[in-house]
C-alpha cells in the first residue's frame, strides 16, 4: 500500500483548486453588465420606435456602463424582431423595444403568431408614447377628415393608404375610419416599419396614411405632408392648428406607446437594474428635449408588473377594434 504524504496531498489539492478556478468562465464573476448589451428594435430606421430606441439607448448606455448597440430587425409587421428578441440569452444582454403594435395588436391579427409577449418575454418598463396623425399627400385636394371622405366615396376602391404592415395601430386607425365613414380603401403596406411607408407617400404612391407623429413632423413642416387630424386626446402644441380626429366626429384615439422588455427568464436582479436605469435615463435633460422636438412623450411605468398590466389591457382593447373593423393579415 502507497502512503501519500500530507504534503503532497495539499500540493494536489492547490493544484486541483487552481485548475478549477481557471477553467470557470472568466465573466461569472463580473458584475452586470460587462459587455455591450444589444437592444432590437423590430423596425427599419426612419421610424418612431428608432427614433426613441437610439435616444433612450444613448442615454441608458452611459448609466450602465456599456454600449448599447441597437439592432434593426424588421419584417412582418415586426414580428421578426419580437421573436428574434424572445429567443435570445435571457441574461440581460438583449433588450427589446416593443410597442403596442407588436405587443398588443399583432396577437390579434396573427393567430398563429408564435410569440406570446407576456409569456415570452419579462416587462420592464414603458418609456414613451408617441401620438399618431392622419396625413395626406399634397397632391390630394383636400383640407380636413370631413372632405377626405367626401374625396374617398366619390373613388370607392381608388383610393390608397400606406401602412407599416398589417398588425399596425397606423393601419387599424385608417380602417376604423373607412368602417365608421362607409369607405372603401386599398391597404398598402409596407415592409420595415412606418419609415418606408412614409417614403413611399412622400414618393405619391400612395394617398394617405396615419403614423407616428415622430415620423412625419419634419414633413409636415416642409409642407411635404399635409396633416389632417391627431388621433390622439389632446391637441400636440409642436402642430397646434391640426385638430383631433375626437374634434371632427370619431372617437378613436390611439399612439405608438413603446416600451423595453427582456426575454423570459431573464434574472429579477437584471430586471431592477435595468428598471431603476432606465428611470434615470428618462429624466436626462438632453433625453426630454429630443424626445420633445419629435412630438414624443415620456410616460414611465410605476413598476414592470405596471407595464405588464398596460400591456394586457392593450391587448383587450384591440382585440375589440380588430373584430369590429374585420381586419385580417394581409
Amino acid at each position: 500500500m502507497r502512503i501519500v504524504s500530507s504534503q503532497c496531498s495539499s500540493a494536489l489539492l492547490a493544484f486541483v483548486t487552481i485548475f478549477i478556478a481557471g477553467d470557470a468562465p472568466a465573466q461569472s464573476s463580473a458584475p452586470y453588465p460587462n459587455r455591450p448589451i444589444r437592444m432590437i428594435i423590430p423596425f427599419a430606421p426612419g421610424g418612431a420606435s428608432d427614433f426613441v430606441g437610439r435616444i433612450v439607448g444613448a442615454s441608458l448606455g452611459p448609466l450602465l456602463g456599456q454600449q448599447i448597440v441597437a439592432d434593426n430587425r424588421g419584417g412582418a409587421s415586426g414580428n421578426i424582431g419580437m421573436e428574434a428578441a424572445a429567443r435570445a440569452a435571457p441574461d440581460g444582454y438583449t433588450i427589446y423595444q416593443g410597442n403596442v403594435g407588436t405587443l398588443a395588436i399583432n396577437p390579434g391579427i396573427f393567430p398563429a403568431l408564435a410569440i406570446k409577449p407576456l409569456r415570452d418575454f419579462i416587462p420592464v418598463t414603458q418609456v414613451v408614447d408617441v401620438p399618431d396623425i392622419l396625413v395626406v399627400h399634397p397632391s390630394v385636394p383636400v383640407k380636413s377628415v370631413k372632405e377626405l371622405i367626401a374625396f374617398a366615396k366619390a373613388r370607392p376602391g381608388q383610393v390608397p393608404f400606406a401602412s407599416p404592415g398589417a398588425g399596425t395601430a397606423g393601419r387599424l386607425e385608417v380602417e376604423y375610419l373607412a368602417q365608421q365613414a362607409g369607405l372603401s380603401l386599398i391597404h398598402v403596406p409596407y415592409k420595415g416599419g412606418a419609415g418606408p411607408a412614409v417614403i413611399g407617400l412622400l414618393g405619391g404612391e400612395t394617398a394617405l396614411t396615419s403614423t407616428t407623429v415622430s415620423s412625419v413632423i419634419t414633413f409636415i413642416k416642409a409642407g411635404r405632408l399635409r396633416p389632417l387630424g391627431v388621433v390622439f386626446s389632446k391637441r400636440l402644441s409642436a402642430l397646434p392648428d391640426t385638430p383631433t380626429m375626437q374634434e371632427q366626429g370619431f372617437a378613436l384615439t390611439a399612439g405608438s406607446w413603446q416600451g423595453v422588455l427582456v426575454p423570459a427568464g431573464t434574472p429579477k436582479e437584471i430586471v431592477d437594474r435595468l428598471y431603476a436605469t432606465l428611470m434615470k435615463a428618462m429624466e436626462q435633460p438632453d433625453v426630454k428635449k429630443r424626445l420633445a422636438d419629435g412630438a414624443v412623450e415620456i410616460v414611465t411605468s410605476a413598476s414592470p408588473a405596471e407595464f405588464g398590466k398596460l400591456i394586457a389591457q392593450e391587448t383587450q382593447r384591440w382585440e375589440k377594434v380588430i373584430k369590429e373593423a374585420n381586419v385580417v393579415a394581409d
